[in-house]
């Protein structure tokens, strides 16, 4: 018999920092998603820091978050 899944919130605490991630989290009107990498998660919110920006998200906005792969490399241009 296996352990049951971490929570979300669980799997960003026990993540150590620098794991790529991808966070579904309550928004007003919805729901968005932050993908990047773990930078700090403490009792109260955890931040992802995304190609955009640094996203400190509240742990009880959370609904689900998980470990991604690297990014793929980007193309070059074409001439």
């Amino acid at each position: 018999m296996s352990l049951p899944a971490p929570s979300p919130a669980g799997f960003l605490a026990s993540a150590p920092a620098g794991t790529r991630v991808v966070v579904r989290y309550r928004i007003d009107g919805g729901l968005t998603d932050a993908l990047g990498h773990l930078v700090s998660c403490d009792a109260r919110d955890c931040t992802v820091r995304t190609r955009q920006a640094d996203v400190v998200i509240a742990l009880d906005a959370v609904v689900a978050a998980k470990e991604v792969p690297p990014a793929p490399e980007r193309r070059r241009p074409r001439a």
